[in-house]
């Protein structure tokens, strides 16, 4: 453990950089933000942590935690966090962690349950409360198109209370050529959908599938055609006539739940 005094000291320069995604992903970093994310960084035991980064206070609220961290942990003045990191951090606790080698979709195939699959959610909130809410109710995975926000972007694990890092999840490519290969190995693809041709959830559940693949989409736009065309069904949840959609990360969740009650 260092105590650091001045914001010019050189192990705090790529702190400078948290808020620069471009420079972080060209390192192969991410960063885990807040007390709770990074102790979930710690206990996930599968990303290699370059430093931490805390306040005195942080630094006394996780000593017993960091004594087995195997990481350079940096303690500085809540003024010389904010000077270096250009933001006031939520309760004073940064880490910079390795970005793990992705799992490719092939490795997927043969898993069992409920899979959320993300086409070009472009807000890394939606992406942080997916991953929470696939996490909740008890997804298997999650993949992601390639036009979809980064899952390990800052904002997007701190919404998602670190559940990105605990959740297992891949990109997808091909896409949407990558449902193909799922369809193939058994899994039924679901397409979420304010359609009218689509069915309601409680009776794709009822259906009780042991491998379901859940298709949502950016909101507005929604799922793009092609997504739809390789879906075995369309699925959607039943509104009031005066409302046309959900936030995605509602509807998800009502659907998941859905699932998960009927598998």
């Amino acid at each position: 453990m260092h105590d650091l005094t001045s914001a010019t000291d050189p192990r705090l320069a790529p702190y400078s950089r948290v808020g620069d995604a471009a420079w972080l992903l060209s390192r192969g970093l991410f960063v885990a933000e807040g007390r709770l994310v990074v102790e979930r960084l710690m206990d996930a035991k599968r990303f290699t942590i370059e430093s931490i980064l805390l306040t005195p206070a942080a630094n006394h609220a996780l000593a017993l935690r960091l004594e087995a961290v195997d990481a350079e942990v940096l303690v500085c003045s809540p003024e010389t966090m904010k000077h270096v990191t250009g933001f006031n951090f939520h309760r004073g606790c940064l880490a910079l962690a390795r970005r793990p080698p992705i799992a490719t979709i092939d490795s997927w195939l043969e898993r069992e349950g409920v899979l959320l699959a993300l086409e070009a959610v472009g807000n890394p909130d939606n992406v942080g409360g997916l991953f929470r809410t696939a996490a909740a109710f008890g997804a298997s995975g999650i993949f992601v198109s390639p036009s979809t926000a980064d899952p390990l972007y800052r904002k997007a694990i701190r919404t998602s209370m670190g559940a990105v890092l605990q959740l297992p999840w891949s990109i997808a490519e091909p896409w949407p050529g990558a449902l193909g290969m799922f369809r193939s190995h058994g899994w039924r693809v679901a397409a979420l959908t304010p359609h009218r041709d689509a069915i309601p959830i409680e009776r794709f559940a009822s259906y009780r599938h042991s491998r379901v693949v859940l298709l949502v989409g950016a909101e507005g736009a929604g799922l793009t055609d092609a997504a739809l065309a390789a879906a075995d069904d369309r699925v959607t949840i039943p509104t009031a006539a005066q409302v046309d959609s959900l936030n995605v990360t509602v509807a998800a969740g009502i659907a998941l739940h859905a699932l998960g009650t009927m598998i």
